[in-house]
């Protein structure tokens, strides 16, 4: 606009005066932006572009091959036009990075009428997450750089990278001693492959009950007696507030700490047990923008603003998942690990205190946690006086830092375990507990 109003200066300038050249200068100039602010319009407006991407899911490791194929549909030529498939800029410039690169995700060049360009690169993933591929950012304009357009053309995709799983040594999938360990005061579940006697068959007992050895030895119908089962599965609470995450260890410890939770998990429910997860932390899929991807804009940081994630969100409920058992709980479980982000909301204390109504009192509670202040220790110390069994995983690379925040957790009778990388986790089960 700037443009327009000093070329009109001019111009009348110039007709007062009666200077004839220069009045037609700025005729020439006048009719040059007109132009230009046409061309770069029309250009813009008939650029469209789709990508195609071979995955969804995947692992830490993982790589993604995106195709972004850009048609210029218009009636005139495209002199240039600059094509940009966003990627997360955190998970970029992190260090160590959460993305890597491979191929050149932007193109610059010329589309003729009907003409098709195609941009093909790889991200290959080394962390878990929640990644948003796109979308597409169009920059085009006149010839002389008097106007240039920017559009986002193609909504996003969004890709789950899932948690690293670490096996634990001694964690056999025969076992029956899970870290935390209860005893039952009544036979809730019964274990088929421990039988500790017959008894005579009742009605209503199933035919893969009945014991046929005694049945043919006696004459009478008798039924097996199983024992009770002494663990019923566990919930794994995990803190996830960005305070008790110092920057200088990040992201290390914030993924140890989700690969913990995972692994255990994963044991856990490879055992048969029932499982159940909640953090603090917040849901990366809060944050996904639902609308106004496709639009036209004047500048290229205007959109990018409007076509990534947005930078927050006011979520203050846990991200959890109730205690079951099933096939799918597992993976229930790894999904909202890999899109748990660090959150300044709801403290650990708070998040037991959200929860608690619904942790089933046969389950082991495994608190994992990067610091343990006293308010976190009298809240778990809370839930051992009301009867559950707790067991805490501290995720701490320092001995003398997990042995202060041992003895806070065993003065309210909690039992601590160290991890401080993946072999330690993996050797978790085999540790001495601190009592």
């Amino acid at each position: 606009m700037r443009w327009y109003l000093g070329a009109i200066a001019i111009l009348l300038v110039a007709l007062v005066f009666q200077l004839g050249l220069l009045a037609y200068a700025m005729y020439v100039l006048l009719g040059l932006m007109l132009l230009s602010r046409f061309v770069a319009r029309h250009w813009i407006e008939n650029l469209s572009a789709t990508r195609e991407c071979n995955r969804l899911s995947a692992e830490i490791g993982d790589k993604l091959a995106v195709v972004v194929t850009v048609l210029n549909s218009g009636k005139l030529p495209v002199a240039w036009t600059l094509v940009e498939d966003s990627l997360p800029r955190q998970a970029l410039v992190q260090r160590p990075p959460r993305l890597k690169v491979h191929g050149r995700r932007l193109l610059v060049g010329m589309l003729k009428r009907g003409g098709k360009k195609a941009l093909l690169y790889q991200v290959e993933f080394q962390m878990r997450g929640y990644y948003q591929i796109g979308p597409v950012i169009l920059e085009t304009g006149d010839l002389f750089g008097l106007h240039r357009r920017y559009r986002v053309a193609t909504e996003p995709h969004f890709v789950l990278v899932y948690p690293k799983l670490v096996p634990l040594e001694g964690y056999d999938l025969a076992s029956r001693r899970p870290v935390g360990e209860i005893r039952l005061t009544h036979r809730l579940y019964e274990d088929p492959t421990r039988i500790a006697g017959v008894r005579l068959y009742q009605p209503g007992d199933p035919l893969n009950r009945v014991n046929w050895r005694a049945t043919a030895r006696t004459g009478t119908l008798h039924s097996k007696i199983y024992e009770p089962s002494t663990i019923a599965g566990a919930t794994v609470l995990l803190s996830f507030h960005e305070q008790e995450y110092p920057k200088s260890n990040e992201p290390l410890r914030s993924e140890l700490a989700v690969t913990t939770v995972a692994s255990i998990a994963n044991e856990v429910y490879l055992m048969g047990q029932q499982i159940g997860f909640a953090t603090n932390g917040r849901d990366a899929a809060d944050r996904i923008r639902q609308e106004g991807w496709v639009h036209d804009f004047r500048t290229r940081a205007a959109a990018q603003k409007n076509a990534n994630m947005t930078d927050r969100s006011e979520r203050l409920q846990p991200v959890s998942v109730p205690t079951r058992r099933g096939p799918e709980q597992l993976w229930r479980i790894l999904e909202s690990l890999a899109r748990v982000e660090l959150t300044d909301g709801l403290s650990f204390a708070q998040l037991i205190g959200e929860t608690v109504s619904r942790l089933p009192r046969d389950a082991t509670v495994i608190a994992v946690l990067p610091a343990v202040s006293a308010e976190t220790a009298f809240a778990l110390g809370s839930l051992k006086r009301r009867g559950y069994a707790v067991v805490a995983v501290l995720i701490m690379f320092n001995e003398f830092e997990f042995q202060d925040a041992a003895g806070r957790l065993l003065a309210q009778g909690i039992e601590a375990r160290q991890v401080a990388d993946e072999a330690s986790l993996s050797a978790l089960c085999g540790q001495h507990l601190m009592r």
